[in-house]
């Protein structure tokens, strides 16, 4: 269901709630305007475009998505793509591919997606978070330490130009970071600074030492982007044409990929923070709608923000008042105080993303998961890792869930066991049937085996393996299937080679205890029809009954 709908149907709309969703809205408004600015900056696009993204972005995903407390906005996780983007096709490529993101993620709601995307194993995205962390950290280092050096290449490449350079670092520059730095980290615990924000207080008082002494040397958002407009955006349409989709789709996919991911983890930390019960395929829609929006107004990709959305549930936000009034109060700084943002020294930026940075790489979880986790997640999580950081997010992304799915698949391949049944177990649970029919014990030349676990590709080596030493010729082969939850194509083909096999030795296959979903694939694969025995859901008591009042008659 739409949040803003499930609010109200909650009663959260009333008056009665405004006053603490207003104040909360606020706050998270103050709070992400150093991080929209910073984030914009980092990704290769002027500041006020971080500022137009989380205001349209924002009130489209509180207003359509699935979560009535999520808070969206550019965040650190693109920093990566999105500059990468920028570089290779522009700023106006970006946001053709952001648009083209959001019609994905809206497609992906529609489609029922969001229960799939949020099985993407632990390892990988902690892996990828820590990589993208480690990579905006050394990203920072030119503004941080207002380095003359501009780093190219690969990342190994970039590291090394700036440790080249660290002996040149501006003094004034560093020392501007440097305090910004301990200002994010430590100003809550001043007197009275308990509920500010520490990169606001790093902001401000960076950006009022800059205006009053400015600083040589020291680059700041007006003397590298000019000032920032007094204004809200127009709607800009924008040149899609073929060659532009062709040409874009994999960055497209990108962004799309990683913003499905970011939202709906920040939807699940949301939920336990809050009690809620967060929409996933709604969350999908909501994000798709504000990603084709954001750029339309000059913003860029978007997605749901974890730290703006603690922050509004920390602080009583409890519905999408919430997100409307951080939206607001957005609006209200750029009308306000536009001007003043060009003295904003880019160090103190630089300074706010090593914190988010710091936060991102998720090191204490990092840490654990190398020491405490299976070995095969280690290497997921180390591939994961290093592919992010020295080759690229999305081949980082793809490789890490396919090595996590092979590892799954061979764990479910060595779960299914394929047993053959005989002895006193199998005659005890027959007694009955062999009673009736005067019989001490069942035909030789009848053969039982039992499937534990699904009848998939990757399970087929250990069926065929176990069948293959039958002791001979049987003449009936009875396949237990009653603990088979599913059977793929591979799984049908390979019982139809055995049917085909069998009947050649002018001998017999026999399904039993097949569920209702493995029964309707025998069905249509056509395998009722070969085996000519009991229907594949009969008990294993029926379809031996059959046979042995087949040759007795």
């Amino acid at each position: 269901m739409i949040a803003l709908l499930e609010a109200h149907r909650a009663g959260l709309l009333g008056a009665r709630h405004w006053t603490a969703n207003i104040v909360a809205g606020v706050i998270v408004g103050v709070v992400a305007l150093p991080l929209a600015m910073a984030f914009a900056i980092a990704s290769g696009v002027k500041p006020e475009q971080g500022l137009y993204t989380a205001i349209v972005a924002g009130l489209a995903v509180s207003l359509l998505g699935g979560s009535r407390v999520q808070i969206a906005g550019p965040t650190g996780a693109f920093i990566v793509i999105l500059s990468g983007i920028v570089a290779q096709h522009g700023v106006q490529g970006l946001q053709i591919a952001t648009f083209m993101a959001g019609v994905i993620l809206l497609l992906f709601g529609l489609a029922r997606l969001g229960g799939v995307i949020k099985f993407i194993p632990r390892p990988v995205i902690i892996g990828f978070t820590s990589g993208i962390g480690v990579i905006i950290w050394v990203g920072q280092w030119k503004d941080f330490f207002g380095l003359a050096a501009t780093p190219v290449g690969h990342f190994h490449q970039k590291l090394w130009t700036l440790i080249q350079a660290l002996p040149s670092l501006h003094l004034a520059t560093t020392a501007m970071a440097v305090l910004s730095l301990l200002l994010v980290l430590f100003s809550s615990r001043l007197p009275g600074m308990r509920r500010v924000p520490g990169p606001l207080v790093a902001l401000v008082l960076a950006t009022i030492l800059q205006a009053l002494f400015q600083f040589e040397g020291v680059a700041t958002i007006g003397s590298t982007f000019g000032e920032i407009p007094r204004e809200l955006p127009r709607v800009q349409w924008l040149p899609v044409t073929l060659d532009r989709v062709v040409e874009l789709i994999g960055p497209a996919f990108a962004i799309a990929m990683l913003g499905a991911i970011e939202s709906l983890l920040s939807a699940v930390v949301a939920d336990g923070m809050a009690g809620t019960r967060h929409n996933s395929n709604q969350e999908l829609v909501g994000q798709g709608i504000a990603n084709m929006a954001a750029p339309l107004f000059g913003g860029i990709a978007a997605t749901g923000a974890i730290a703006r959305t603690a922050t509004n549930i920390r602080n009583g936000g409890n519905s999408p008042i919430a997100g409307v009034a951080h939206c607001i109060t957005l609006v209200l700084i750029i009308l306000a105080l536009a001007p003043y943002a060009a003295n904003v020294p880019l160090a103190a930026l630089a300074a706010i993303l090593f914190v988010v940075a710091w936060n991102m790489s998720e090191a204490r979880h990092f840490l654990r998961l190398l020491r405490r986790a299976p070995r095969a997640d280690v290497v997921i999580l180390l591939v994961t890792f290093g592919l992010t950081v020295f080759a690229d997010l999305v081949v980082a992304v793809n490789i890490g869930v396919v090595l996590a799915m092979l590892h799954f698949l061979r764990r479910m391949a060595g779960s299914v066991a394929v047993s053959r049944q005989n002895g006193s177990s199998l005659e005890q649970e027959l007694a009955g049937l062999l009673q009736a029919h005067g019989l001490a014990r069942l035909p030789d030349d009848i053969m039982i085996y039992q499937i534990d676990g699904p009848l998939f590709y990757g399970a087929v080596e250990a069926f065929e393996q176990a069948l293959s030493d039958t002791g001979g010729a049987p003449a009936v082969l009875v396949i237990r299937l009653g603990r088979v939850p599913f059977i793929d194509a591979t799984g049908l083909r390979t019982l139809e080679n055995l049917v085909d096999a069998q009947r050649a030795k002018e001998g017999r296959v026999v399904l039993a205890e097949a569920n209702e979903r493995v029964r309707r694939k025998l069905q249509r694969m056509g395998l009722t029809e070969k085996t000519q025995g009991a229907d594949p859901s009969a008990s294993l008591e029926r379809a031996v009954g059959l046979l042995i009042e087949e040759r007795g008659a």
